[in-house]
């Protein structure tokens, strides 16, 4: 249970929610809304779905270990930073082997 609740509490940041505005999606009080967080209750099902429902986010990723998911524009941003990455490795193998040449070996 405390695994899920981590996840839980990774979407609801991620979401950019307070707990007290999660329990409020959720018609549920603040401390309860904390209880399931810090895995203090057991979920049923309906309650699960309903988080998952509320969260936009699969119940399987709350089950998960990765519960957050990455935006297509989260996607784009970590492509485009390794290519840049990746260029820059390409210049400095150059400048190593121009050294090397300079050097003579």
């Amino acid at each position: 249970m405390k695994r899920i609740g981590q996840n839980i509490k990774q979407r609801r940041v991620a979401l950019g929610l307070s707990q007290a505005d999660a329990a409020k999606l959720l018609n549920i009080s603040t401390p309860a809304f904390c209880k399931i967080e810090t895995g203090q209750t057991d979920l049923n099902v309906s309650r699960l779905l309903q988080i998952a429902e509320t969260f936009n986010i699969s119940v399987t990723q709350l089950l998960g270990e990765n519960a957050v998911e990455h935006s297509s524009e989260d996607i784009t941003a970590l492509k485009k930073n390794l290519l840049e990455k990746d260029e820059e490795i390409n210049k400095l193998r150059k400048k190593v082997i121009d050294l090397y040449d300079k050097l003579g070996m």
